[in-house]
């Protein structure tokens, strides 16, 4: 018996000698973290201008908004790595405090042009260009500013020049035209075509009436074809021109979009004797994932099909809609959003792992803005 007392009495020691030592190890990391977090929280009053391509984050004391910390960079409880492109900072040990290195977690390596780059990893296929390789996709955004001016009396045909040193081409002024420069410029592979129906001048009774000097009450609306989207798989983004809007000047529109997903074995659902599956129905409810966040509610969108004989199936009729995200930082945004009403399957299939190809001429018609239910 008495030895029983004192092996119990051993186990009670030491019981409270590691709940004493736990005790003390939080009170420490507590403290650390009181005196690496300012009290109360003092951020910037002016918000952040981030570099292209950089995430604006909330630190890691739940106080401000900073341009996140890119791969192999230096980051910290207050510099937090870029989660947005599955970025995490490596220390080494398990201090709160030390200072660590961004480092890109385990993901499928992207190629292009037979360069092989690592998840996470950010790269420049030309001046014009940031991209960043994110678990074998590719995410783009342009360095050249994309504005297309209108002519006007004062410039009647802007031209498009590059000038020796310089990366991206500027607009000049001419006062004679030049081969129709401007419209192919403007144009590109798809040819921009008035909207009657959009026009504000023809829209019969209206609600509104804009005063006499508005640039609108002259517009002639224009709009291009929706480009196709720029992944065969996963998220990716088409974009337009159209100068439909209050100053009646061109600008480039975007939304993102999904012809499927990357994870979809379409080829078992193939009906034996067929060749192809063109729009199967949406099996399952889903968020959407972009950058780290998710959408809001729950969809049940339609993708198109895939083929076993070369042809490839894209979207043939499309709406936009707004598809609200929300992010774990607890911010919320909106962004337009391509939706597949049916597919179509053929031979001109759009080359596969080139993101700056992804501006085909296929037409994708009965494309209209509208909530999706």
């Amino acid at each position: 018996m008495e030895r029983v007392s004192e092996r119990r009495a051993k186990q009670r020691k030491m019981y409270v000698g590691n709940v004493a030592s736990f005790l003390f190890l939080l009170l420490v990391i507590t403290s650390t973290i009181a005196q690496d977090c300012p009290q109360p929280c003092a951020c910037p009053s002016e918000p952040l201008l981030c570099p292209i391509g950089t995430s604006l984050v909330l630190d890691g004391c739940g106080c401000c908004k900073v341009c996140a910390k890119q791969m192999g960079e230096p980051c910290s409880r207050l510099e937090p790595c870029d989660h947005h492109k599955d970025l995490y900072c490596d220390s080494g040990v398990l201090s709160e405090t030390e200072t660590g290195t961004c480092k890109a977690r385990e993901g499928q390596m992207c190629d292009l042009g037979g360069v092989t780059y690592s998840s996470g990893e950010s790269f420049k296929p030309s001046c014009k260009h940031q991209c960043v390789c994110m678990n074998g996709r590719i995410g783009c955004v342009p360095m050249c500013a994309s504005n297309v001016p209108l002519p006007s009396p004062d410039c009647p045909y802007p031209r498009r020049i590059h000038i020796p040193g310089k990366c991206c081409e500027e607009w000049v002024c001419e006062q004679t035209p030049r081969d129709h420069h401007y419209q192919s410029v403007v144009a590109g592979s798809s040819q921009i075509h008035p909207l009657p129906s959009s026009n504000p001048i023809s829209r019969q009774g209206s609600p509104y009436e804009r005063p006499a000097e508005s640039p609108q009450d002259n517009c002639i609306v224009q709009t291009t074809d929706w480009s196709e989207c720029s992944a065969a798989c996963g998220m990716g983004i088409s974009s337009r021109i159209t100068n439909d809007n209050q100053h009646c000047q061109l600008e480039r529109q975007t939304r993102i979009c999904m012809i499927r997903p990357c994870n979809s074995r379409q080829e078992k659902e193939i009906k034996r004797g067929k060749k192809c599956i063109r729009t199967p129905k949406g099996q399952r409810w889903m968020r959407f994932e972009l950058s780290g966040c998710s959408s809001t509610r729950l969809y049940r969108p339609k993708f198109c099909g895939v083929c076993t004989d070369g042809r490839c199936c894209t979207p043939q009729t499309t709406i936009t809609a707004e598809v609200e995200f929300r992010c774990p930082e607890g911010d919320v945004f909106k962004k337009k959003m391509m939706f597949i009403k049916s597919c179509s399957c053929h031979y001109d299939c759009p080359q596969d792992n080139d993101i700056f190809l992804a501006f085909n001429t296929r037409r994708m018609t009965g494309d209209y803005e509208r909530e999706v239910l």
